[in-house]
């Protein structure tokens, strides 16, 4: 049996500036957290497990209520750190809603990984097991986070979350470097740190699943019953789903009406918990209503995407053969659906306000070009073996 890992269980604001103070200097700070999102609004921080080094740090987020000053320091530039975590979107939320800041220098292991021709998304364990030759339990992953007091058995199997990270950024961080991918990790992190900040504004409600087909006066409904979901939610600490489903939420608007007799019809609006909000919903369709023309919302450009038959299943087994080649994970490069689209616009069969996200960075010259060259012919996809896992390649087609 592995011996147990040392660190500090802080359940105070003064050991908490202690520690943050200890690890100050560090080069590399990592960090995870733990929490429960099943029945709140926004998800419960319970722990957050902390490694600077050999100096780490489990904080109890329901005992330590202001953990400001770990915040702070993960945000701070004036040491040059860098901050280490997997999977960052839950993590880079909770920074983010507490001080407004992005975390200094951004390292996401998942997808680092992929940027070096590792499975993307790659699990934690699976690359635990990979760089660090260990195995992690997960007898602990239903755990409720909230419940107190958590055994030695749960603070151990938080803190490994922290333990390998480390040593998978390093091993990471020099393959990165080794292929000249470093700027590239860069420039992924920015981008995705900008769609993670995009989720926390007010304009999110635009991101419902349904509503591309929407019209003006439709949008202007779906706004004002989602702001009301919202403030509903956010009061009664509810999952807005659960004070009134998506897909209700759109059928609403598509019938455009306040009658109350009208809104009880739709089938699933008869459930208790959304019976006694149908006054408040209706003063909602009301309010959608009632907005002037001159402030309706932007419908979305609307742009069909050819599906490009059997054109399209070819450029995906092509940018599959790509990304193995040159080392990346093809679902960190490009979905189907992108790759589709990139296709459509370069043969001229839609327009788009602005080069695909294939057109950009990184992935132009190493996807787009490519294709480029695949569609005008210039290179041809064939079977080098087909008993290998690898069986295809792509090649200069002759003169």
């Amino acid at each position: 049996m592995a011996s147990p890992i040392d660190f500090d269980y802080i359940k105070q604001e003064s050991q908490l500036v202690d520690y943050c103070d200890r690890i100050a200097g560090s080069p590399l700070i990592a960090f995870d957290t733990e929490f429960v999102s099943e029945d709140r609004y926004l998800p419960e921080l319970c722990l957050l497990q902390v490694a600077a080094g050999d100096d780490m740090a489990i904080i109890d987020t329901l005992e330590c209520k202001n953990i400001r000053p770990l915040w702070d320091l993960i945000c701070d530039p004036q040491h040059g750190h860098q901050t280490v975590v997997h999977a960052a979107r839950e993590e880079f939320r909770f920074c983010v809603m507490e001080t407004g800041k992005r975390p200094h220098r951004l390292f996401d292991t998942q997808v680092a990984a992929g940027l070096i021709g590792l499975e993307f998304p790659a699990a934690y364990s699976n690359l635990v097991s990979r760089f660090c030759k260990e195995t992690l339990q997960k007898h602990e992953t239903r755990t409720n986070w909230r419940k107190r007091p958590l055994s030695s058995g749960q603070l151990q199997y938080a803190i490994k979350d922290v333990v390998y990270l480390e040593e998978i950024h390093r091993k990471i961080n020099q393959r990165l470097e080794d292929l000249g991918r470093l700027d590239w990790l860069e420039e992924e992190m920015d981008r995705r740190q900008a769609e993670f900040e995009a989720d926390l504004r007010p304009t999110r409600w635009r991101k419902l699943s349904g509503i591309a087909s929407s019209t003006a006066a439709e949008l202007a409904v779906i706004r004002e019953l989602w702001k009301w979901r919202e403030e509903i939610a956010r009061t009664r600490d509810l999952p807005a789903r659960r004070v009134l489903r998506d897909d209700l939420l759109i059928e609403l608007c598509k019938r455009g009406t306040s009658d109350l007799k009208k809104i009880r019809s739709i089938r699933g609006m008869d459930y208790g918990r959304v019976q006694k909000f149908l006054p408040e919903i209706s003063a909602a369709i009301e309010r959608g209503l009632d907005v002037p023309k001159s402030d309706w919302p932007e419908t979305f450009k609307r742009s069909r995407i050819p599906n490009l038959g059997l054109l399209g299943q070819f450029l995906a087994t092509a940018l599959g053969v790509i990304c193995r080649e040159k080392s990346i994970a093809p679902n960190l490069a490009s979905s189907t659906q992108e790759l589709r689209t990139m296709a459509a616009w370069r043969l001229g069969m839609i327009k788009l306000p602005e080069e695909p996200r294939l057109f950009r960075g990184w992935r132009r010259e190493v996807i787009a070009e490519e294709i480029d060259r695949v569609l005008e012919g210039k290179k041809s996809l064939r079977i080098i073996d087909p008993k290998s896992s690898q069986p295809l390649t792509i090649d200069d087609c002759p003169s």
